[in-house]
């Protein structure tokens, strides 16, 4: 009896920890989206995801929407958020460098978290479940049905890019800039449009994270601001660029989060993924599965 426990209870924290990890990709996939085509970080990334629960809580809830009808206008409210952002924040920019830029996107992580506090206060708010909160006993271990759907919405985003960027003409040109920015303009790409439709792509990405995290954490308005970090940590881990790297890093993440916090103490899990991550660079500066090449600042 005593082991079906102990394998049960290693199971709900194996779960538990891609659930979380899944979310922590995803964050990590729209670091990259961005990353590959502009060089920068945008650091208002875990604000989409937060914008994604809080807006979805509204239709949902408030309005009393159907979750076939939310779902797809918040994912359409948030990705005109990213719109908004390159067009007010990061295209009026004269002669941009890297550092100004990243500026730019937490200075826009600043007002989104201001005006999400002002709009729905300080208090965390919860979106029901999609299949429910009836608990599933699955070998010893009792799982949240939306455990499923957050690991498949991953499964799902994961899918879609890949296709996406293999066999559609826009997904190839964003991959272009990501190569060489300069010899994509020469072709006759615009860039400018790249880096406009990745901005847009990064928020839809984050708000679909946010909705499928917010019926098992809740969401609230500060909450942007951690996602971004362990969706940071996670893109370093797996390697900055790097889409396989991005999932892989968020997952590992998430799993030793989840084994940190059940096994030794639920106040060091953060630490304990911190260590990973510095042990890992400290031997692979590049990450996991990240390149060894420093590429050129690209200008757009």
């Amino acid at each position: 009896m005593e082991k079906i426990t102990l394998s049960g209870q290693l199971f709900q924290y194996l779960i538990t920890g891609l659930t979380i990890g899944s979310i922590y990709a995803m964050v990590a996939i729209g670091f990259n989206i961005i990353y590959n085509v502009t060089e920068i970080i945008n650091f208002a990334q875990g604000e989409f995801v937060m914008l994604g629960g809080l807006i979805m809580v509204f239709f949902n809830t408030v309005l009393k929407l159907s979750i076939f009808l939310a779902f797809p206008l918040t994912i359409m409210v948030v990705t005109a958020v990213g719109l908004l952002m390159d067009r007010l924040a990061i295209r009026p920019i004269r002669q941009p460098s890297v550092i100004t830029l990243i500026i730019a996107t937490i200075a826009v992580s600043i007002l989104i978290k201001g005006a999400a506090m002002f709009i729905w206060g300080k208090d965390p708010l919860d979106l029901p479940a999609f299949s429910g909160r009836h608990p599933i006993d699955f070998f010893g271990a009792v799982i949240q049905p939306q455990y499923f759907w957050v690991i498949g919405f991953l499964i799902v985003i994961v899918v879609l890019l890949t296709l996406f960027f293999e066999k559609t003409i826009l997904g190839k040109a964003m991959s272009a800039c990501a190569d060489n920015v300069d010899a994509a303009s020469l072709v006759g790409i615009n860039v400018k449009r790249m880096v406009l439709f990745s901005f847009c792509l990064s928020a839809a990405i984050g708000a679909t994270a946010g909705i499928v995290v917010t019926p098992i954490s809740l969401m609230e308005y500060d909450r942007g601001a951690m996602l971004a970090v362990k969706g940071f940590g996670a893109v370093i881990l797996g390697g900055l660029g790097s889409f396989p790297g991005a999932v892989l890093g968020g997952l590992i993440l998430g799993v030793i989060e989840s084994f940190g916090a059940g096994l030794i103490s639920s106040g060091y899990k953060d630490a304990f993924a911190l260590i990973v991550l510095l042990i890992v660079l400290f031997f692979r500066p590049s990450g996991l599965l990240g390149s060894v090449e420093i590429s050129k600042i690209k200008k757009f």
